[in-house]
């Protein structure tokens, strides 16, 4: 018996999944790529300041504070100063100084010992209406939990 040979047909692989696998690699990457700024908390308006610049490179060992108020749509103040928090919710500058950052402490130390605690920066993103006074008394509080490095925060204003 004769076997008919048919022409050889050419298989064409979809490409759609392939398409919808792109799209979503790019859309997580985008959103993983802005993890840094998580620690920011939209409610603090940051004081601007023609100087301020973005940092070259990531600090290993960051703890940032964000120092603000509750505010309503309209921006005005409802709430006395707090420590924005996302992990302890708002508190007060004193409760935070006293009781999160000697943990933070401890914990830099469990990692590395004091060396650890001393390559830690605090980076403090204080509102522009925030009294200066417990910036002052947070950097105190966090010197006696052992810390010696500080960041302040602030926007770049335009020149």
């Amino acid at each position: 018996m004769k076997i008919k040979r048919s022409g050889s047909a050419l298989a064409e692989a979809d490409m759609t999944p392939m398409i919808d696998l792109v799209f979503q690699l790019v859309a997580f990457f985008m959103i993983v790529t802005n993890f840094d700024q998580q620690q920011a908390d939209e409610r603090v308006k940051l004081p601007v300041d023609q100087l301020a610049q973005p940092r070259q490179e990531a600090r290993k060992y960051e703890i940032t504070v964000n120092m603000g108020f509750i505010r309503d749509a309209e921006g005005r103040i409802l709430s006395q100063p707090l420590v924005m928090n996302p992990e302890t919710g708002e508190v007060d500058v004193l409760t935070y100084g006293k009781t999160q950052l000697p943990r933070e402490a401890a914990i830099a130390r469990a990692q590395g010992g004091d060396e650890q605690v001393s390559k830690t920066t605090i980076a403090i993103r204080a509102d522009a209406e925030f009294p200066t006074g417990l910036v002052q008394e947070l950097i105190k509080l966090a010197q006696e939990a052992g810390f010696s490095k500080f960041s302040l925060k602030a926007m770049a204003g335009e020149e």
